[in-house]
């Protein structure tokens, strides 16, 4: 994996809550997602990631953060989902 920041959106198995953070080591902080270890999304356990970006620098992936946080963002994040399952299809 490269050095660096990612942003991530992990969606709850459970449900469609969604969260999206930014780390540099996005399989380890689902881990902690998945323990129970962070608030937010404590209750809505267990997660899986549905979408990862690897942006660079900590400050242009807060800023990629802010932005799938947005309206814009969240319909960005959609059209990658259904592009992704439209790819996985069978003929």
């Amino acid at each position: 994996m490269k050095k660096g920041w990612n942003v991530y959106v992990i969606q709850s198995q459970r449900g469609k809550f969604r969260y999206k953070g930014m780390s540099r080591n996005p399989s380890d902080r689902l881990e902690s997602h998945n323990a129970g270890k962070v608030r937010v999304t404590k209750h809505y356990r267990p997660f899986e990631i549905i979408y990862m970006e690897y942006v660079g620098k900590r400050s242009e992936a807060r800023k990629r953060e802010r932005y799938l946080k947005s309206a814009a963002g969240r319909k960005f994040i959609e059209k990658q989902i259904e592009e992704r399952n439209e790819g996985s299809q069978p003929d």
